[in-house]
Parts: C-alpha cells; structure tokens; sequence
C-alpha cells in the first residue's frame, strides 16, 4: 500500500528541537537550533524520511556514511562542494547529496525540507530519531 502526503504540511509543532553538531554536521559559526521528525525507517535502518528545520548558520558536511535527497519546503540555503561552484536551494527545490558529497550548507533563511536519508548495504544502520539530517 502506498502512503501519500503533502511535505509542506507534514508535522507542524510536533518536531523535536536540538542544536546541530557531530555526526551530522560541524557548526561553523555560534550554534543552530533545528528541529526534526522521522516518522518513518525502513526495517534495517539504512532509509529513514522526515521532515527538519534549522535557523540561519553555517555548516560543514561530510556525507561520507551515508547519502541524502531534500525537498525544500520554504527558506534559503547556499551549498557549496569543497569541488565546485555553489547552488542556491529555494523552496520547491530538490537536491541529492551522494555518498561522499563534502562541503558547506549556508543556511540564509531560515529553512525546512523534507528528507531521505540512504545508507548502502554494509553501512551501519541510521540512528533513527536523531537530528542527523
């Protein structure tokens, strides 16, 4: 059976709220509220979706264990590979970070996307519930 859903109306007010840091990502400058759910993770743990949102910053990623697609729901961020020219992300834009994309995501307003979360096989299982988006 499928499950359909529209991603900009998924889960207001009842996301959980963290500051953003290891594994996911190293804050650059101050700190980044976010916020997030995982309402859904496969059986093995290697696929896990949701929605998550972060205050304005600057962020070092390193999808090295795993890989991400993103739809933005609203706000702005610039992500810049440490090989390659920068992309402004909008609202109604997608994205895929494939394993091994390293770089910068500014977040320039505040920004809410939906997500999937991919590991390969032999990778270990995602921590569902963790604020790893």
């Amino acid at each position: 059976m499928a499950i359909t859903f529209a991603p900009a109306d998924l889960f207001w007010g009842l996301l959980d709220e963290d500051l953003l840091g290891p594994p996911s990502a190293v804050v650059l400058e101050g700190e980044i509220p976010v916020r997030s759910t995982v309402p859904f993770t496969s059986g093995d743990g290697r696929v896990l979706s949701g929605v998550w949102e972060a205050n304005p910053g600057i962020s070092r990623w390193e999808f090295l264990d795993r890989g991400e697609v993103i739809l933005v729901l609203s706000g702005r961020m610039v992500v810049t590979p440490d090989e390659g020219e920068s992309l402004v992300l909008t609202a109604g834009t997608a994205a895929v970070f494939p394993l091994g994309w390293v770089g910068t995501w500014e977040i320039t307003e505040q920004i809410r996307k939906f997500f999937v979360v991919y590991r390969e096989l032999g990778m270990p299982p995602s921590r569902a519930g963790t604020a790893e988006a």
